[in-house]
């Protein structure tokens, strides 16, 4: 039996899962204007070939290949892979208009698909869908994107009466942040579950554990946000703690 990987119905089964075995060569691509194309390297680190399907889209995980209408051509978009053997993703933008002023986001898939088990194995066969972000970065954007994450801008607000903060992204670029807390007075409040502030966007984090100090204790904001290779990237700036 085939399933997708992430179907929560089949945690549970006792059968043998086979496991994951391609390797994706970074955790994010950053499409730049000026490049005529960009290269995502896939390794199968496994002992059997493994058949992978990859394609682009807008941000719906449920978007299929043949649904997915994204200004980008992906090749090959079916492959082969051999065991240790290793293979380039070629992305290109078609020239389609995207906007100007600020990045845009899409997702990259990669589905793996295990070779057929023999007819006597009790195995459950497991297809692995990947998916890491796609920034497609204008030419002459405002800004640096690695100084993109210290201009965010926080302030202490409520979601259905609860405590949480906000964060403003005044730059062109993405934020994705991975972790939030807010130190005051001695207290220490962890916030969300991280998540991707857009260009001009203001997102906000619901209260997850620990202490909130009052509204009149000066805090502070320290977040975690990823850099263009994935790398962690600390900051910390001061929270507006007035709520609304």
């Amino acid at each position: 039996m085939l399933v997708i990987a992430g179907c929560s119905a089949w945690l549970g089964c006792s059968a043998p899962l086979s496991e994951a075995s391609i390797l994706i060569g970074g955790t994010r691509v950053v499409y730049d204007e000026d490049q005529t194309e960009v290269t995502l390297k896939l390794v199968n680190e496994g002992d059997e070939p493994a058949l992978i399907q990859s394609w682009i889209d807008a941000g719906d995980l449920h978007d299929i290949p043949s649904n997915a209408e994204t200004p980008f051509i992906i090749t090959p978009p079916i492959m082969r892979l051999g065991p240790s053997r290793s293979q380039s993703l070629r992305i290109v933008h078609t020239g389609e208009g995207l906007p100007q002023d600020r990045e845009s986001v899409f997702w990259l898939n990669v589905l793996e698909v295990p070779p057929k088990p023999a007819a006597d194995a009790n195995q459950l066969q497991l297809a692995v869908r990947s998916r890491i972000k796609l920034f497609y970065r204008p030419a002459h954007l405002k800004g640096l994107a690695e100084v993109a994450p210290a201009a965010l801008t926080w302030r202490l607000t409520r979601i259905d009466g609860l405590p949480a903060v906000q964060a403003h992204n005044p730059t062109p670029f993405n934020v994705s942040l991975t972790e939030i807390r807010v130190t005051a007075g001695g207290n220490t409040a962890h916030f969300g579950e991280g998540g991707m502030v857009g260009p001009g966007a203001t997102l906000a984090f619901p209260f997850k554990d620990g202490s909130v100090a009052s509204g009149e204790t000066p805090a502070t904001v320290h977040y975690r946000s990823l850099d263009d290779i994935g790398a962690p990237v600390d900051s910390e700036a001061p929270l507006q703690t007035r709520a609304d």
